[in-house]
């Protein structure tokens, strides 16, 4: 079983408390992604669960064996780094045997290993060239080839996709969770990426200056966002949020402007709120409040519209063609049952 259980880890740096009591439990073959901006302290973590990064308090248990003390390689886990790591003078094969040879597994073996996991890859023809001779997809697959044929406990992958371009990370995206459906071993991925986060986890835990903000599915954090950290980092583009009033079923922008609500959750009262909308949960509406156009962005199949709502500036996705000229004013209407409320103090969700 390949089961981590995070139980209130800390981890100092002198008097620096970088992360601040973490607790997350993943199941057996479960992927679940960390996810935040630079500093949250997710890599850290990620090291402290290879035995990388020494652990200031708490424990960590992998298969229901505390490995606090335990050296990385007594942990039974493969690590994919940011960087290949690959040994230049070593062809694909000897690069994804290496640690199998130092492990000193039989040879047939170890030709076994390397040939399923080459096929897995697709590096079948590639097995006999130098990296120097790789794209850097390529180059990636044997990183990750040479986690594979190790057959661990757990795969820890720390933002593998960074070096890649755009259409390579797209590619790669799939392939790495395809895998995970093949091998099915328990995986913690480490991204700043919330768009590979939203593709690939079964479960994403969100973390902010080294404390968790929400563990949820894909769809929970993108329908039900904790708080506004979450709310605003998680989407893309990211939620509109803004700051108001409620007055009656109304939100109420500083400058005057009002949008009818609907239907409240019990419990709110007319006062200071801040309201959160995705930017596809705008649409056009000449009945709508008016908006002025600040910039226009046609993607093709969509268009993607800043506009100046209430002394705002929010973002729209349409569908439709949206023909007005910056300057020019349209009217918008929100999706009332898919608004997003939060306590203006604390940034809390309020339930809806």
């Amino acid at each position: 079983m390949g089961a981590v259980t995070i139980r209130d880890v800390r981890k100092n740096y002198g008097s620096v408390e970088v992360l601040h009591g973490v607790s997350i439990d993943i199941a057996d073959g479960e992927f679940v992604i960390l996810v935040g901006p630079s500093g949250c302290g997710k890599s850290t973590l990620l090291r402290m669960i290879a035995g990388l990064e020494d652990i200031t308090g708490g424990e960590i248990e992998i298969a229901g064996v505390v490995v606090n003390d335990l050296a990385p390689k007594d942990r039974d886990i493969a690590m994919v780094f940011q960087s290949y790591a690959l040994y230049p003078h070593m062809t694909v094969e000897e690069n994804m045997a290496f640690s199998l040879r130092l492990a000193r597994v039989p040879k047939d073996e170890i030709k076994r290993r390397v040939a399923n996991a080459a096929v897995i890859l697709g590096l079948e023809t590639y097995l006999e060239r130098y990296p120097r001779h790789l794209s850097g997809g390529q180059r990636q697959r044997v990183a990750m080839g040479r986690a594979i044929v190790r057959n661990p406990t757990v795969f820890l992958f720390d933002e593998p996709l960074s070096n890649l371009d755009a259409k390579l990370r797209v590619q790669m995206r799939s392939e790495i969770k395809l895998n995970h459906q093949r091998l099915k071993t328990t995986t913690v991925y480490v991204t700043h990426d919330q768009i590979e986060a939203m593709t690939m986890a079964d479960r994403i835990v969100v973390m902010h200056s080294g404390n968790i903000e929400q563990i949820g599915t894909p769809l929970e954090l993108y329908d039900r966002p904790a708080n506004l950290f979450v709310a605003g980092f998680i989407g893309s583009p990211a939620m509109n949020i803004v700051s108001g009033s409620i007055a009656g079923s109304s939100f109420r922008f500083a400058d005057g402007t009002s949008i009818q609500l609907g239907s409240l959750p019990a419990g709110v009262v007319d006062g200071p709120i801040t309201l959160g909308v995705r930017p596809e949960h705008l649409r056009l509406d000449p009945a709508g409040a008016k908006a002025e156009v600040v910039v226009i962005e046609p993607t093709g199949s969509e268009t993607q519209v800043t506009l100046n709502l209430g002394g705002h500036d929010i973002v729209g996705v349409f569908r439709e063609r949206v023909s007005a000229a910056p300057g020019e004013s349209i009217g918008i209407a929100f999706e009332t049952s898919l608004l997003h409320l939060f306590d203006a103090e604390t940034g809390k969700r309020i339930l809806r």
